[in-house]
């Protein structure tokens, strides 16, 4: 069976799969072709889009979603009630903490970082000259919790 499971890796790697959407039928494996995806805007954070992947945040369980944040835009202070683990695939995210919200304080996650986002701690993330994209995972129900937002001091 191990030498099973690297032919099959290989051949996802290789190409040597098709793909097929979450729907096909196939009750072993469930691939979704990232061209059948169908982004919705995000409600309240103009500039940003994402689109479930698995699961429902909104209810107890795992989930799987993505967000597409357009370049300059940046999400207010927040903080989620769940652990909420990142992984960015597409440009640079980044990403800072705490309620003064300054975006020239944030940090550069390029494509291929992982991030994880503590329980109840306040953070703000985003685009600033190129579109990122990022996927994110968590046990729900999630939430999202903006909070006064506070600006930086003056220099």
């Amino acid at each position: 069976m191990h030498t099973f499971f690297k032919a099959a890796v290989a051949a996802l790697a290789f190409g040597a799969i098709t793909v097929h959407a979450a729907d096909s039928g196939n009750d072993t494996i469930s691939i979704i072709d990232p061209a059948s995806l169908q982004w919705q805007d995000y409600p309240g954070l103009p500039g940003v889009k994402f689109v479930v992947i698995q699961g429902n945040p909104k209810e107890p369980g795992p989930y799987t979603i993505r967000a597409k944040f357009a370049p300059h835009t940046m999400s207010k202070p927040h903080w989620h009630p769940e652990a909420r683990y990142v992984t960015v695939i597409q440009g640079t995210w980044w990403a800072g903490t705490g309620d003064v919200f300054d975006p020239d304080t944030t940090v550069p996650l390029r494509q291929g970082s992982f991030a994880i986002h503590t329980p109840k701690e306040v953070h703000y993330d985003g685009a600033k000259d190129e579109e990122v994209i990022v996927q994110i995972s968590g046990i729900g129900p999630s939430g999202t919790n903006v909070v006064p937002m506070k600006e930086p001091k003056k220099k």
